[in-house]
Parts: structure tokens; sequence; C-alpha cells
């Protein structure tokens, strides 16, 4: 049976690469057990079966069409429908094939495994209805973007073969919890397209348990970092247990130990996990001893060489004996912060804790004890609790900073508050009772340290204005209305990207909706408020008309049914507008209404392979009366390269290099693909030719020149196009200050001095 094919793989037949089929918990469990990381041995059951089990019980159209009805923002309703999806699961019967393989792999995982010879007879020994670890491993998960922490179910200590089916059954629908459904969402990753594997591995009773980082998180520095409770590491990623915490240093020096209290540890009886009251000379000591410290970091920096990126691995011990069940990409380590980042903050401090995630902000007390409590937290409120669980996703959304009474860095708080960029301080032990309702608190989640009201002056804000005097105009990047305060603290007055894909997405509706349901008119408002919220910030914004690919929005109500072979070469873009010019002319008169207020629009068209897009594009605004809007087009495909002198010709007012796509087409790599990342390239010289060939013949026609997106952020793309002469460079807010700093010396070291400033009136470009 072909790999796609197989419903059972074993853990010696697959790697890495097999996150398609068995998820990427599984992949990488397969990958290690390989590499010979002690792994309890075990098999997984694969996408492929859950796709069987789903078209046998006839679930995928009502799936579908259920999946269709969220409103993301809505928490009843995503509830609601959640829970109704997992009940059909739940109620359904696994396929008799299916089932006689899951059972004759359980009777066969009962032997102690031999490594000898790597193949699936070595693990295969005496029939014994032995406990086992059942554990949801999804298509999308543990991913070097997204972590997906705490998102699917799993079950410890699941003996005898109807409780094994049954926990099968339960992780499957665990697939479609609300944290799931509504987490994958906001990633970008589709929820229809997502599939599940389940991992059965031996059990390890483990007597201690936890995680290490083979660097550290908060990107601090550059040390190992273990966190560990005694008994099941429940407690740590829960966020139930503040856990021990050492750090270790990269030549295996043992830097500090903090021994915290561990009230109680969690354990297994018969499948269900209890707690249990530790004695106090237990609470008190230390989880792991010196030797079991350095192997554990020994084993992270092995597999952070192994995989060429830092690790987030999870462990056990039980007879002595280390057992690693999980590792993953960290996904969100980043730079070591400055000396006067970590510089502490100067007012009244009332709680300490652990620095979870980085960043400084104030707020609104929200204590949060009970579900109910959660509708209470609004946008920039602060948000305390004893512990978050994957259930309080959507309101962590909302908030400024979180605080927590347990946890570590490894528990569910800090990871996805690391994710989403919120500062985070957990472990505080008494944030919830010791902490007032509607008070004002600063929360430094640099340091660990609460501090009472809003501290002004001294807080190191995430965004810095920017300063520098450069002749190359710095513009901020913008998707959604309410990141546009945020940006405008960059002290930049122009808008070099904004993107209607965000303004739509939020809204839960494809254009086609508004096309078939002939509210074409509702369209033209929702991208008018969208946009004239953003504009309230800004002089002149360079908005760019929808791009939306099929595979990117098919969560989307009324999204295209028709798969496409290839989204990226598909339907969209200007193609896709001109098509469909209900939806172009709306999209367009919403931005004539900004225009009109005052702003100065600059209207940029996406995927442009021919001189007739532009064209047509006039023709359009002229029907609408909005000549004001100047025409630019994004520079992201070899054809638009190709023909730049003859858009420069018909008439265009800008071009916005986007490399992303640009490297792509040129190369011929899938800039998703992570198997080929290693040779993505925006440097390439096919790449750097082109944009200087493009550069270069703009300046001919006096048409301004920019770029957008992530290559905008990078110091090399930045210094090439400064030395070509591009006009202006747009960057994400929090790049502003750094880029505009980098700018003005790579400017003075060209001519020895530097012109205008950014913050000077300039002329807007024609």
């Amino acid at each position: 049976m072909a790999e796609e094919e197989a419903m059972i793989k074993w853990f010696p037949e697959i790697d890495k690469n097999s996150v398609s089929v068995v998820g990427g918990k599984g992949a990488n469990l397969g990958e290690i057990y390989n590499l010979g990381i002690p792994v309890p041995p075990g098999f997984v059951i694969t996408a492929r079966a859950y796709s069987h089990f789903i078209k046998e019980n006839n679930l995928d159209e009502k799936i579908s069409n259920l999946l269709k009805e969220i409103k993301y923002e809505d928490t009843a309703q995503l509830d609601k429908i959640a829970e109704e999806i997992r009940n059909l699961i739940t109620n359904g019967k696994i396929p008799k094939d299916l089932t006689e393989e899951i059972l004759e792999s359980y009777e066969n995982l009962g032997a102690k495994p031999s490594r000898e010879g790597g193949s699936v007879e070595d693990i295969l020994g005496e029939n014994e209805e032995i406990p086992v670890a059942v554990r949801s491993s999804s298509t999308a998960e543990d991913l070097a973007e997204a972590s997906f922490a705490g998102q699917q179910d799993s079950f410890v200590d699941v003996k005898g073969k109807e409780n094994l089916l049954n926990a099968v059954r339960k992780c499957f629908a665990s697939l479609f919890t609300s944290r799931a459904i509504y987490y994958r969402n906001k990633k970008g990753f589709s929820n229809k397209k997502t599939r599940l594997a389940v991992i059965i591995q031996k059990m390890i009773n483990s007597e201690k348990s936890g995680v290490v980082f083979s660097k550290d998180p908060t990107y601090q520095n550059e040390n190992v970092i273990i966190e560990a409770v005694f008994g099941l590491g429940e407690g740590i990623v829960s966020g139930q247990i503040t856990p021990d915490k050492y750090i270790i240093s990269r030549d295996m020096e043992i830097l500090s130990k903090k021994i915290n209290k561990k009230k109680i540890a969690i354990g297994s009886r018969n499948g269900e996990k209890i707690k249990v009251n530790l004695k106090e000379e237990v609470s008190n000591s230390s989880v792991l001893k010196d030797y079991e410290i350095k192997n554990l970091a020994e084993i992270a920096l092995n597999l952070e060489k192994h995989y060429k990126m830092p690790q987030d691995i999870e462990f056990a011990i039980a007879s002595g004996e280390i057992s690693i069940v999980q590792t993953r990409a960290i996904t969100t380590v980043k730079k070591a912060i400055s000396e006067s980042e970590k510089k502490e903050l100067k007012g009244e401090i009332i709680l300490n804790g652990i620095a979870a995630s980085p960043g400084i902000e104030s707020g609104k007390i929200r204590i949060v004890k009970k579900s109910e409590d959660l509708e209470k937290v609004k946008q920039g409120d602060v948000l305390v609790t004893k512990m978050t669980n994957p259930d309080m996703v959507v309101t962590m959304q909302r908030a400024s900073a979180i605080v927590t009474d347990e946890g570590g860095m490894t528990s569910h708080a800090a990871i996805v508050s690391r994710e989403m960029g919120i500062p985070s301080v957990v472990g505080t032990e008494e944030a919830t009772t010791k902490l007032k309702e509607n008070e004002i608190i600063t929360v430094d989640g640099y340091t660990g340290k609460v501090y009472k009201g809003k501290i002004s002056g001294e807080v190191k804000e995430k965004i810095q204005p920017v300063t520098a005097k450069t002749r190359t105009i710095i513009k901020v990047i913008i998707d959604l209305p309410s990141f546009a305060d945020r940006a405008s603290k960059t002290g930049l007055k122009e808008v070099g990207l904004l993107r209607l894909e965000g303004i739509i997405a939020e809204s839960g509706k494809h254009p086609n909706y508004f096309l078939k349901q002939k509210k074409i008119k509702d369209y033209e408002e929702l991208i008018f408020r969208g946009v004239e919220k953003i504009a309230g910030y800004f002089d002149s914004l360079w908005v760019r008309s929808s791009d939306i690919r099929s595979d990117e929005f098919r969560e989307l109500e009324s999204s295209p049914e028709n798969k496409e072979a290839n989204p990226m070469l598909g339907m969209h873009g200007i193609r896709y507008s001109l098509k469909h010019p209900e939806i172009f002319k709306a999209e367009l008169n919403a931005l004539k209404r900004v225009s009109e207020k005052g702003k100065k629009i600059g209207l940029l068209f996406p995927q442009v392979i021919s001189v007739e897009d532009v064209k047509s594009v006039k023709k359009i605004l002229s029907e609408i009366k909005f000549p004001e809007g100047k025409i630019g087009v994004m520079v992201e495909t070899p054809a638009s390269v190709q023909i730049i002198r003859n858009l420069c010709e018909e008439g265009i007012d800008f071009i916005s290099f986007g490399t992303n796509d640009l490297t792509q087409y040129t190369l011929a790599i899938d800039r998703g693909n992570e198997q080929v990342q290693e040779i993505y390239n925006e440097m390439n010289p096919a790449v750097l030719n082109q944009l200087e060939y493009v550069i270069r013949t703009c300046k001919k026609y006096n048409v301004k020149t920019s770029i957008c997106g992530q290559a905008g952020s990078k110091k090399p793309m930045v210094k090439f196009l400064v030395e070509k002469g591009i006009d202006s460079i747009s960057v994400n807010p929090d790049a502003a200050k750094e880029i505009s700093d980098y700018v003005q010396s790579i400017e003075r070291s060209v001519s020895g001095h530097s012109s205008n400033s950014n913050n000077q009136k300039r002329k807007f470009n024609k």
C-alpha cells in the first residue's frame, strides 16, 4: 500500500517529511525515533484513516456546510457549531477494516522494541493489552510558523480495545474544538483541508516530566532552558503548576536553578488524569538531578543541530530513564533584546512572576475566574486569570497583556502569548487575589514585573518613532484598522501597502457573497469603513485591490467551491477583479470616498501581466469618475518586469515590488514548501537583476518605485535597493525605526550626508 494510502504507519516508517500522512507531531516522532533518540515505541493512525472514517460516515459535506456558517468572532455561535461537528464524529462508527488494523497494531505493541534493523517487525512482539498514550497529530501543527499549542486532545493511560477506539474517535473530534477552529482560521490554515492523525504510543508512567527549549524563546539569550515538574507534563502545559526552571549554557554549564513550590503533581489512573498533593519536602525539592539536566540539554542541542532551528522538546522520566515524547520548532525565537529593553521601569512593583512573553503594555484589569467572565475582557484590557487554557484564545486576542497565577515559560499562556506578540507574566501565584478589577496596571514581559498604574515616560514602546532623516521615504504596512493606532506611533504619515484582504476576512464573507446576495453596496461600505479608520491616522495610502487566492480564503462564506490545481497561478489579483467588475467597482468607489475626505490614495493592482490590464483599470476609473486615484502596479511576476517599459509608456504613477512572489516565480520555488526553503533567496542575482532593471527603467519615465513585504525589512535587500535609488521602502511598524536608521547610514556612506526627513511634507508621488 502506498504511503498516502496506508492507514497505519509505525515509527520506523516515517520521518519529518511525513507531515501530510501522520501530522506534525507524528512526523517528528518518527524522525527522532530513527535518529536513535530515546522515544517510546508506537504507531500512527494516519490522516488517510481519518479521511476514510469521515467518508464512510458521510460526514464531509455536513462538516463543510457547518463550517461555512461560522462567524468567527461570535463565540457562542462558534461553540455551538463546534459541538455539533464533534458530536457527528464521536457518534460515528470506525469502519471495520480500520478497526481491525488499529487493534492488530495495538496487540503488537506489547513487546519491548529492538532497534536493530529498524524494520516494522523489530517492534512487534507478544500480544498484551498495555496502557498507551493516544495523542492527536494534526496535519497543520508543530510548524515553524505556528505551534497550535493545546488545540487537539490527547489521552493517557488508555488500556483495552474499546477504550482505545473511543479515544481515537475523541481525537478525531478534537480537530473541531472551538479553539482549534478559531486558531486555524486566525493563522490562515484551511479548516476544511486540515486532517488528523492519531499517535498510539507505549505509555511512560512519568515520575517527572517537562519541556526543554534549545534556545531561550523570549529571545533574551542563547541559553538552553528546562522546566520540570513531578508527574505528567500536563501540569506545565496547562499552567496548573509553576515548574522548576533550569538555565544551561551552550557549553553545558548549569547557570541557574529556580526551585518553585510545586503543590501538586498530575498523574493518571485508569485512563483519567488525577491530581496528587505533594508533601512539603517533595514540593520544595528540585525535580531534576544535575546529570539529568545536562543529558536533556545535550539532547536539545543535538536536535537543534539536526533540524537546523531551535526546538521545543517534551520529555518524561521513569525509573531514571529519559524519554523524548515530542519535538517541534520554536515558533517565537527572535533576536536577543538589547540591554535598554531589559532596563527596569520606575514605579511601584506589585507583583513578580516569570517573564513569559516580551513587551510592555498597560491596561485595565479584568479578572477571569470562570468562562462567563471572558465576555467582559474588551480590547486593550489586561487579562488576569489563574491560568489560561486553549478555550481562551479568542479572548486573548483582545487583551493588551496577560498575567496568570500559575504556569511557566512553556504553559499555554506563555506559548500563545509569544505567538500573538502579547506581553505576558505568568506564575505570579497571587494575581487573581491581589489585583483589583478595573484598576490600571503595567505589565513588563521582559522582566516579569507588574507595576501599579500606567507607567509613562519610562516605558520603552515596542513601536518606536522614526527620527532618521532619509532621502528614501519609509512607509508602513497595515492590514487591519485595529493596528492603525499602533502603526501611527512610528510618526510616519504614509502607508506603502494596505491589503484589503484583512478587512474582507474579518467580515467572514467572500466578495462572492455580496455579489450573489445582491449586496454590493454593503461590500463597498465594508471596504470604506475599514480603510477610513486606517486613513484617520495617515495622510496618504497605497491600497492594493483585493487579491484573494482560493486556497487561503476557502473558509469565507460563499467562497468558490471549485478547487484550483495551483491557486497561486489561478483566479486572483487583477484578473479576478476585471472578471468581476461589480466587486472591483465597489472597492474603487470605497477608495474614492476616502479620497474625497482629503486623503491621497494610490491604487495598487496585483498580478498585472499586460498593458491591457492597465487600460481596463483606467476605463473603469473613468466610468466611476475617480481621476484623483494614482495608478500603481505590483511588480511580482517576470512578465511585469519584461513589460515595465510598456507599462510606463501607457501611463502609471508608481510600482511596488512584491519580492515574495517575484522570487517564487523566477526561481520556480514554492515559498511555502519547507523542503526547498534553503534555496529560496530574494538576493539571488536573477531576482536582483530584475529589481535593478525596473528601478532604472522607471526613473526614465518618472515613475516612483517602492517595495512592500518581508524583504523590505531585510538589511541586505534594503542596502541593495537604496544604492540602486529606490524611492521608498514599506516595512512593518515594529521594523520602521531600525530600517530607517539603517537607510540613513547607507545614504550617508553613499553621499556623505542625508537629505529630507520622513516627517517633512512631501509632494505625493506623481
